[in-house]
């Protein structure tokens, strides 16, 4: 499984409406889109199978900094990974702010 929340680092609260985007890292086709709900989270895609592989996530950013009317300096965000093991559950968490962004594999 794979599932991912956001936190708005300066304002210190999830964010939430954000579009998340996952795709197959080596091919860039689409697998699912999710919203994030009003904890800031995408807890399941609707995809039960996964096999090993690169993943692509994409997190559009712009209209929720736009819906505060705070600029950005980072509209989109990507991130690859990789899963060794497909059993596993993959939590990749992002941390935003207006002019910087930073994850980490989460549990």
């Amino acid at each position: 499984m794979i599932s991912t929340h956001i936190l708005d680092t300066n304002l210190g609260k999830p964010a939430a409406d954000v579009e998340v985007k996952l795709f197959h890292a080596a091919t860039h086709e689409l697998i699912a889109t999710a919203t994030t709900n009003p904890d800031g989270r995408v807890s399941d895609f609707g995809i039960t199978v996964f096999a090993e592989g690169a993943y692509q996530l994409e997190f559009e950013i712009a209209p929720y900094f736009s819906s505060q009317q705070v600029k950005t300096f980072f509209p989109r965000v990507c991130i690859q990974f990789s899963i060794e093991d497909a059993s596993q559950h993959y939590h990749i968490p992002l941390l935003i702010s207006p002019f910087a962004y930073s994850t980490y594999r989460g549990s």
